[in-house]
């Protein structure tokens, strides 16, 4: 596939996988004028918080407040992260109608991440993935995502074969039908940058062999300055869902980087499809004040590209003024 899609939608992941991660402690009322201040971007969809143990990521111990706090904008979705049970009843119990809780059947692809991050072998993530679907029903939250986590490596681990990830999509798919459910969408997520543009394509092609109709979602992470080229080789192959971190916040506390760049950023990945005519949807200008918003609250420089070179629009304009 050589087509780039004609406009793709981005989910900003910043105020829950970008502030996690950060090793102090961010006052509550900040993080929700960050949520405020990206609810203006035209960005959709925004991940606000996660519903996590406390003692392993403090930076979430405040969750409920967070949801409690902020004010939602009409029109866009503000989700949450859980990875068991008893974070789903937190987060469904905080929600008060702001929360769009639907959710996904996801798997790690490497075990030994799944037990340093979820305590849970590959075959007890299937288990718990096929009760927790049942609990989903329950409750009437909609379940049409499916999701491998470290899908192109794993620094405890090593390279994932792509016969490991497509037996993993079938026994999700074996779940979904077991329930009766119609997944719409596939997402990988290279959650400790082991990726590089050929395996993205390598690993989207076998997928898109396997499941055409499809839509596909990248999580990239920039650790090793592959995010953006990441990015350009999934849209080659279809993509027109990403997850992003504005200013290139984020980070997995469990994947083994000190030091390392976050997530692909999402004024980056913004401006680049756009000067490619891929329309985002989202307003550059605000959200390079976000980005910077998001420098002043975790107190260093973040890795983030536009928000320091600016974009090329207003540059056009003043030349042609000239």
């Amino acid at each position: 596939m050589s087509d780039f899609p004609k406009s793709i939608r981005i989910l900003e992941e910043g105020p829950r996988e970008g502030f996690q991660i950060e090793p102090g402690s961010i006052p509550t009322a900040r993080k929700i004028e960050f949520i405020e201040a990206l609810s203006e971007t035209g960005l959709e969809q925004i991940t606000i918080a996660s519903f996590v143990n406390p003692k392993r990521v403090p930076g979430m111990a405040d969750a409920d407040a967070i949801v409690a706090g902020f004010r939602p904008k009409p029109g866009v979705k503000y989700r949450a992260l859980w990875l068991n049970e008893q974070g789903f009843e937190r987060a469904r119990a905080a929600s008060q109608g702001k929360l769009t809780l639907d959710s996904k059947i996801s798997i790690y692809a490497s075990e030994r991440f799944s037990l340093r991050n979820n305590n849970r072998t590959t075959a007890q993530e299937f288990e718990y993935a096929r009760s927790v679907v049942r609990r989903y029903k329950e409750y009437g939250v909609p379940v049409n995502r499916a999701s491998v986590s470290s899908a192109f490596g794993c620094n405890f681990q090593g390279d994932i074969p792509i016969a490991t990830i497509l037996a993993i999509f079938q026994q999700i798919f074996e779940i979904a039908q077991e329930n009766d459910l119609v997944l719409e969408e596939i997402s990988l997520s290279d959650t400790m940058a082991w990726a590089t543009p050929l395996s993205i394509k390598r690993t989207l092609g076998a997928i898109r062999d396997k499941y055409p109709e499809m839509r596909l979602n990248l999580h990239l992470h920039d650790t090793r300055g592959l995010g953006l080229a990441n990015a350009v080789a999934g849209l080659e192959m279809g993509v027109d869902m990403f997850d992003a971190c504005v200013g290139g916040l984020g980070g997995c506390p469990f994947a083994g980087h000190k030091g390392a760049a976050g997530n692909v950023c999402t004024e980056d990945l913004a401006f680049m499809c756009e000067e490619m005519g891929i329309d985002t949807g989202l307003d550059l200008d605000k959200l390079i004040a976000c980005a910077r918003l998001a420098e002043d609250i975790v107190g260093h420089p973040l890795p983030g590209s536009v928000m320091k070179g600016g974009g090329l629009k207003r540059l056009r304009e003043s030349i042609q003024l000239a």
